[in-house]
């Protein structure tokens, strides 16, 4: 017979046995679900953490028993601002505290602000969760807390403030269209003693102290107000202590140890 017959009968029983066939190389995403594979998954991760954080690696909170939440820009209210506005939505802050109260690993919560305001009734909303939570909590103002974000600051059990961190304490403004009745300004008065209310009944600082920084005149260049700056935030009675992240964590933990050892009892 033909040598090249012969080859050809015999390349032909091969293929017909399967177990002689040979093994085709398969991609290896076919076999993974519509997802996506654990690789990509890993590189979305990798990818949204340079976005939101602006590095890699991060220190895992996973297994801290305590939660953080930042204030930070603006606080928005019912109206959007402007995405080029920095903004901290009061929509994603009250679930947060609603779940750092359910969650029973967590026992203390520590709130970072670095804000110039904002909404009055948002920045309300976020002050009272706060001081009805029933776990420890403490707050620490590094950079700013202005207007607004001086109930927030002192709704916590502790409240801690930089040195070099101001706080704005000025009236309470609207803007855009206004009707000149006076139920409006009757309105605004009534809004700025919840703001009065609030901050008097979870600091230390007297009403007619506070009344006095608010519409006081020559402070603020352009602004009716006064602007506190770390020591003079705590002589007034406004926060509790100066001091940085590491004091507000000590304190934090030992307003945690006394809670604990409460329950025990």
């Amino acid at each position: 017979m033909d040598t090249k017959k012969e080859v050809s009968l015999m390349t032909r029983e091969q293929h017909t046995d399967g177990s002689q066939e040979p093994k085709k190389t398969q991609d290896p995403g076919t076999d993974n679900p519509p997802g996506g594979t654990e690789q990509d998954d890993q590189k979305n991760s990798l990818v949204q953490k340079i976005q939101e954080l602006g590095q890699t690696n991060v220190a895992d909170m996973e297994n801290s028993n305590i939660h953080c939440i930042t204030v930070v820009g603006q606080i928005e209210g019912h109206m959007q601002l402007p995405p080029q506005n920095k903004t901290t939505k009061y929509e994603h802050i009250i679930p947060q505290l609603v779940a750092v109260e359910q969650n029973p690993k967590i026992k203390g919560l520590m709130l970072v602000l670095n804000t110039v305001g904002g909404d009055v009734e948002a920045g309300l909303a976020i002050a009272e969760m706060v001081a009805s939570m029933s776990k420890p909590t403490t707050t620490l103002v590094l950079g700013g807390g202005h207007s607004i974000g001086v109930p927030i600051a002192v709704a916590a059990d502790y409240s801690h403030i930089a040195e070099t961190a101001t706080m704005t304490i000025h009236p309470i403004r609207l803007n855009g269209l206004v009707i000149g009745v006076p139920q409006t300004f009757e309105y605004l008065e009534k809004m700025q003693e919840r703001v009065i209310n609030f901050v008097t009944r979870h600091s230390d600082i007297p009403e007619e102290t506070f009344k006095d920084l608010m519409f006081a005149k020559g402070n603020l260049t352009r602004d009716i107000g006064t602007n506190v700056i770390g020591e003079d935030a705590v002589k007034h009675g406004l926060i509790d202590a100066v001091g940085g992240i590491g004091a507000a964590l000590s304190r934090l933990n030992e307003m945690m140890e006394e809670s604990e050892g409460d329950m025990l009892q």
